[in-house]
Formats: structure tokens, sequence, C-alpha cells
């Protein structure tokens, strides 16, 4: 896989509110081809539960709970 195709999953991932499980997210068509490509990817991995975004599986969950909480270490300051 390439790097930017990897980065654009994780941008993905990145857009759940992990506070809930009742909050989706809806790619649309008007989106970039790289996210809506991305969207569809994670859909085939069974972490979101529609190819336009859905909800997150319990798999995707726990894929974005690692993500976002990469984030949060990376970017912050000590």
């Amino acid at each position: 896989m390439m790097k930017q195709a990897l980065v654009d999953e994780i941008e993905v991932l990145l857009r759940y509110n992990l506070d809930t499980t009742q909050e989706g997210i809806k790619v649309h068509h008007t989106a970039s081809v790289d996210l809506i490509s991305a969207t569809k990817r994670l859909h085939e991995k069974g972490l979101v539960s529609q190819e336009d975004g859905g909800y997150l599986t319990d798999l995707g969950h726990e894929a974005a709970e690692h993500t976002q909480a990469a984030l949060r270490i990376l970017t912050s300051e000590n």
C-alpha cells in the first residue's frame, strides 16, 4: 500500500467521534477521490459499516482509538 493511501485511511479514522457509538460519518460524493477511496478500503477491511462511512465496527473503533491516541501523543507539547 502506498504511504498516501495509509495517511488517507488514518484521516478518515480521525474524523470519528469516539465519545459515542451512535454517531457515524458520511463521506459524500463531493469529497476528494482519495478520501472516498480510503473509506471504501476501510469498509473492505471491516473497520466501518458502509462504503461511504457509516459507523465504526468493533475493530474500527479499536483502530480509531489507537490512531487518535497516537495523534494526541505526537502533537502534545512536553
